[in-house]
């Protein structure tokens, strides 16, 4: 956008480079004027990647920290909505200007006055866009889950480190507390806070409930819709079908491989237990001090709506992720965590002195109750969340990833414990589709014990659509 060019207006000596390349360009302070930088205001240049329905729980609210001029998606319906909503919403703040349309990401990243994207995609799309966006210089607030498979963890890790980024996952748990809660801090956060703090004694369990899955008819063949992009949207997945049936478990969306139902099939995503357990499964690790480690085995049950064969489905135009099932994972200090879909959505804290249970709609049990002649120390608060004051309210969790962007700091859910969680979650996926324990070694990283498992950190990608990131 022309008006906002004189904001690149840097010096070109090699120390003034060096001095600023750690701040985003449009940072204010001190230092940046000194370096001679020609500021219009403090706010960040956004581009959003997908923008379909999850979008609009995401999009609006960097717009309150950001200036949109891109958005994209490989479906030309989602990216005109788009469009249309960041109009709206920009021209009531007085930016008349309407942004870029794309259907192919990388010309957004192209863009030399795009500083921060957000990824809002079918799961399968996520490591490859966030670390093709982190490689062009992108700040990256991606939603959950964050990978498809464990090496694409690593992959994005070492990426990371590489380029310094700020990447904020999108597992909001961590920063926005319930409406009903009616206090400062978040009732998630609340609740490891409790268990952090030795309040349940020694942590035994943890039990995460999380859901199960819907299954489908046969879906028939369909045409490609003229609006999407079929290629594209497969993406690293296999070459198939376009599959469309009537209304099913969803109300809002027909049964197929697209759009939010893309959910039940491990093409794309790992079913429930990486949807929901990207947000249970997080917290759960995160009470147990386990956020930075894992599991040294994995092993459940399952059901599953089609055959498989050796962890692989055997048809291919229904539903197949696993539609209920109850896994355990064992951790070295004999700590438990059982993710399940049975029970009441939520998280249960089991330790030596006491438990408690928390959802998106309370935090219950006797220590909870303790807090009001007991209250949690700020401090502990203030070092869950990475250092910074946790706000609580609707938008915090952007809030968080902005005040990152604007002073380099880690956000409160980070990549390296998401990948932590999300691994326990792959983990979990691989040894009921095996029909089998699978022994983890969570310092190297690596399957143990099991060659044939071994294999599943990582998949098979179709050519051209490869993430080239070697771990």
């Amino acid at each position: 956008m022309s008006h906002r060019s004189h904001r690149r207006d840097f010096l070109k000596t090699s120390t003034a480079a060096l001095a600023g390349a750690t701040l985003p360009y449009w940072f204010t302070s001190t230092s940046n004027l000194a370096l001679g930088r020609q500021l219009v205001n403090n706010r960040p240049v956004l581009g959003c990647i997908g923008t379909g329905d999850r979008w609009n729980g995401v999009g609006p609210n960097a717009l309150e920290f950001s200036d949109c001029v891109a958005v994209c998606d490989v479906d030309r319906l989602h990216v005109e909505k788009g469009r249309d909503r960041v109009h709206e919403i920009q021209a009531k703040k007085g930016n008349d200007a309407v942004p870029e349309m794309y259907e192919d990401y990388r010309k957004l990243l192209d863009r030399k006055d795009v500083d921060v994207v957000t990824i809002v995609t079918t799961d399968h799309w996520h490591s490859k866009i966030a670390i093709e966006a982190m490689q062009a210089g992108k700040d990256v607030y991606c939603e959950k889950p964050l990978t498809l498979t464990i090496l694409e963890g690593k992959q994005i890790i070492k990426v990371l480190n590489e380029t310094k980024r700020v990447f904020q996952v999108g597992t909001q748990q961590r920063s926005e507390m319930s409406a009903n809660e009616g206090k400062i801090q978040n009732q998630f956060l609340k609740a490891v806070a409790i268990a952090r703090s030795g309040r349940l004694g020694n942590i035994k369990k943890v039990t995460c409930s999380i859901g199960g899955a819907p299954s489908s008819q046969a879906l028939p063949k369909a045409d490609v819709p003229a609006n999407l992009n079929w290629d594209m949207w497969l993406g690293q997945a296999p070459m198939t079908d376009y599959l469309l049936g009537g209304i099913g478990n969803n109300k809002h969306y027909p049964e197929s491989r697209t759009h939010y139902e893309f959910r039940w099939w491990y093409e794309y995503s790992g079913g429930k237990m990486t949807d929901w357990g990207a947000h249970h499964v997080d917290i759960g690790m995160w009470a147990l001090g386990m956020d930075h480690s894992g599991p040294i085995s994995v092993e459940g049950t399952a059901t599953h709506p089609v055959p498989l064969q050796n962890g692989m489905p055997t048809e291919s135009n229904r539903y197949n992720v696993a539609t209920e099932f109850n896994v355990t994972a064992k951790f070295a200090d004999g700590a438990e965590l059982e993710i399940r879909s049975e029970g009441d959505n939520g998280v249960l804290i089991e330790g030596t002195e006491g438990r408690i249970f928390v959802s998106r709609g309370k935090l219950s049990g006797a220590p909870v109750e303790d807090l009001a002649n007991n209250p949690l120390p700020e401090t502990l608060l203030r070092e869950l969340y990475k250092g910074k004051d946790p706000k609580g309210g609707k938008n915090a969790h952007m809030a968080n990833f902005f005040d990152c962007v604007k002073d380099r700091g880690l956000p409160v859910s980070d990549v390296y414990s998401h990948h932590r969680a999300m691994t326990t979650c792959h983990l979990a996926n691989i040894a009921i589709r095996l029909g089998r324990k699978i022994e983890w070694d969570p310092k190297t990283e690596q399957i143990v014990n099991d060659k044939q498992a071994a294999h599943w950190i990582g998949r098979e990608q179709r050519k051209g659509y490869e993430i080239n990131v070697s771990v």
